[in-house]
C-alpha cells in the first residue's frame, strides 16, 4: 500500500532512533556478518543514516540509539527462539564487549540517550519512551538492521504507544532484499515509508521556513 499523505516535520518533536548499529550486526568482522554485512554495504545504508543524523543534529532534533547488549552467560536472554539461540551460539553481543559496541562511523553523540535491550524492541525495559515523551517528541522515523526483526519490532511498538512512524528505506537493511521490502509494504499500513534523502529535503525547508512536508514515494508500494 503507497500513501500519498503529506508528512510534516518539526524537529522540535521529531526524533530519530538508530536501530543496531553494531560491529557484531552490520560489519564485515561481527558474528552476523554471514546475514547483513553484504547488505548493508551493498546498499549504503552506514553513508545515508550518517547523512540523516548530521542532518538531525543540525536541525536540533533528537538522536537516539538502541542497543543489544548481554550480561556473561546471557542471564536475561530467553531461549524461545531461533535468533535468540543463535546470539547464544555465536557469543555475540556481550555488553562490554567489541562486537557490542556501536560502530565509529555513527558514535552518538555525548548528549544522544542510547538504551540497551534483550529483545526485538527497543521499548520494553528501557528508558525510551520516557525520553521521547519528555521532549515532547511525536514523530518518530526509524534506521537500523534487521529491518524486518528489531527495526520493525520497535516502529510496531512505537505505532502502539501513539507516535506517529517512519521507516527511512535507504537507511534500513535486511537479511535479503526481500525481506526488507516485504515490511516496507506492511509498514506502510501502520505508518510512513520514506528516503533519507526526502527526510532531510523536508527538514531543510522547515529549518529554511517553509512548509516541511514529504510525500513518499510511489516506488516504495
Amino acid at each position: 500500500m503507497t500513501t500519498t499523505e503529506p508528512i510534516s516535520l518539526d524537529p522540535t518533536r521529531t526524533a530519530v532512533a538508530n536501530v543496531h548499529w553494531q560491529h557484531d550486526i552490520v560489519t564485515a568482522h561481527g558474528a552476523f556478518a554471514p546475514f547483513f554485512a553484504e547488505s548493508v554495504r551493498r546498499h549504503g545504508v552506514i553513508d545515508t543514516t550518517r547523512g540523516l543524523v548530521e542532518t538531525f543534529r543540525t536541525a536540533g532534533a533528537l538522536v537516539a540509539w538502541a542497543r543489544a547488549a548481554f550480561q556473561p552467560g546471557y542471564p536475561e536472554l530467553i531461549l524461545n527462539t531461533g535468533l535468540n539461540h543463535a546470539i547464544k551460539d555465536l557469543g555475540a553481543l556481550i555488553d562490554g564487549s567489541p562486537g557490542a559496541q556501536i560502530i565509529p562511523e555513527l558514535t552518538p553523540g555525548d548528549d544522544e540517550p542510547v538504551v540497551s535491550h534483550p529483545g526485538t524492541s527497543a521499548f520494553p525495559n528501557t528508558a525510551l519512551d520516557a525520553i521521547l515523551r519528555r521532549r515532547q517528541i511525536d514523530t518518530v522515523l526509524f534506521t537500523g538492521v534487521a529491518t524486518n526483526v528489531t527495526v520493525e519490532g520497535t516502529a510496531r511498538d512505537a505505532v502502539n504507544l501513539g507516535y506517529n512512524v517512519i521507516l527511512v528505506s535507504d537507511a534500513c537493511a535486511a537479511a535479503t532484499d526481500e525481506a526488507h521490502e516485504a515490511t516496507l509494504a506492511t509498514f506502510s499500513l501502520l505508518g510512513k515509508v520514506a528516503s533519507g534523502a526526502d527526510i532531510q529535503r523536508a527538514l531543510q525547508r522547515h529549518t529554511d521556513g517553509q512548509d516541511a512536508t514529504l510525500t513518499a514515494s510511489p516506488a516504495l508500494a
